[in-house]
């Protein structure tokens, strides 16, 4: 062994079999020397080669771990918020089709839509949220899976050149090194420096599959990462395209509102101008007929027809549903009607009959009754038969109980084809149709 500065390795040579035969003492000490036993370098290594694995293991997995599962908390919050509102959203939804299958309440629609669009915004500031803190970990996630590469392109370096170095030296480099030695010291400070350097070499190799490990993991949360903000963003555009749609949709339902509210208000005012035509006609007709009664003509009968032990036993004039009933009616978009008579769905065609003996005193079109026909029984007494197709029977003409006077027809455009009857007694005074009419509807 050739001499070398102090504090540094020792310089190893290798050692040649002398020329001439041993004195006795060269014998006797290589035969000390000899029966040395070679150390087990083998097992110490292996052993530290385990434990240095696993500590290395343990050491870079919990960091990783720990910001994978700060991730996937982040994450899984965002996502339990945004199923929370979408199934908020939901129900929304399922109330607005009740809504929409029942008889229609605009001022509930469009509540109903006002809540929908509110969910709908905060489900994409939501969005955006996530979307946020996915741009932050990726960036994050990029930073340190970049640092991890260049570290393990680093170790690897260091180990492709150790690698070298040891194939270079060759398979028996360590036996020589502990044969070359001097001395017991000698031979025991070698192989605590061959120790060392198998740690080292141990620890690095250690390093690089920490290292490895730890870069596919980041690589896997990247890609992942890159997909939930794919995902994210195409969420939010489709939020933002139904929030546009739900604010089109509560603006078209407000306008329909307000135009409905218009039609409405402009039938009430003409069936308000029809009812006091009705009772104008009513009127006119009375007053001939007390004047009648005055001047004592014959053709002016002073007592009616329907009779108050009728009430109850009158034939129906059609047969039908109820369609709209007598009395005050408050309609979804708040405006008010009120019927002086029932309505009577049927098909359109179907006769319709005269439920007492009388004359006929009106037969023609009557503002929104569409085509009308009144009879008048006497005493103050008519029934009123709207909303026909056609008239059978002429001003003036006698009708019998039971005989038909027309046909049903669909005189308003807002409903299906019915009849529009009324009964009014007591000079004009409209009643309950129903409590007049046999059974109940």
């Amino acid at each position: 062994m050739v001499g070398s500065a102090p504090g540094a390795p020792p310089r190893l040579t290798r050692c040649r079999p002398p020329a001439a035969r041993p004195a006795p003492e060269s014998r006797h000490r290589v035969r000390r020397v000899a029966s040395v036993p070679a150390p087990d370098i083998g097992r110490p290594f292996r052993v530290l080669w385990l434990v240095l694995l696993c500590l290395a293991a343990s050491l870079a997995s919990p960091a990783v771990a720990r910001a994978q599962g700060s991730t996937e908390a982040r994450l899984r919050q965002q996502q339990d918020e945004l199923n929370r509102i979408r199934r908020e959203r939901e129900e929304l939804q399922r109330r607005m089709r009740e809504l929409q299958s029942s008889v229609r309440d605009l001022s509930a629609e469009v509540r109903n839509l006002d809540r929908q669009a509110d969910a709908t915004a905060r489900l994409v500031r939501s969005l955006d949220a996530q979307l946020e803190a996915l741009t932050v970990e990726l960036a994050t996630t990029t930073a340190s899976l970049q640092a991890a590469e260049a570290q393990l392109g680093d170790k690897r370096a260091m180990l492709r050149r150790r690698v070298r170095n040891i194939y270079k030296r060759g398979p028996l480099f360590e036996i020589e090194a502990l044969l070359s030695a001097r001395s017991l010291g000698e031979l025991l400070a070698r192989y605590k420096y061959l120790h060392q350097l198998a740690r080292r070499d141990q620890a690095l190799v250690a390093q690089v599959e920490a290292l490895r490990d730890r870069t596919a993991q980041q690589r896997a949360l990247l890609v992942r990462l890159q997909d939930e903000v794919t995902t994210n963003r195409a969420d939010r555009a489709e939020e933002e395209r139904r929030l546009r749609a739900l604010e089109q949709r509560r603006q078209n339902t407000l306008a329909s509102a307000r135009q409905d509210q218009k039609r409405t208000q402009q039938r009430l005012r003409e069936i308000e101008k029809t009812e006091a035509r009705v009772r104008n006609v009513i009127a006119a007709l009375e007053a001939a007929r007390r004047r009648a009664e005055s001047r004592g003509s014959a053709s002016a009968p002073s007592k009616s027809s329907i009779r108050t032990s009728d009430l109850g036993k009158l034939d129906w004039p059609v047969e039908g549903d109820i369609l709209y009933r007598f009395g005050r009616v408050v309609h979804p978009n708040n405006t008010t009607t009120r019927w002086n008579g029932i309505g009577i769905a049927a098909p359109s065609g179907t006769p319709v009959k005269a439920i007492s003996d009388g004359e006929v005193v009106v037969a023609e079109p009557v503002g929104t009754y569409g085509l009308t026909v009144i009879v008048q029984h006497g005493g103050g007494d008519y029934s009123v038969y709207g909303s026909l197709l056609r008239a059978s029977v002429k001003v003036g003409a006698r009708v019998r109980k039971g005989q038909t006077i027309g046909t049903v027809g669909a005189g308003d455009p807002d409903l299906p084809a019915h009849l529009h009857f009324e009964i009014r007694r007591n000079r004009g005074e409209a009643v309950d149709p129903l409590e007049w009419l046999r059974g109940s509807r």
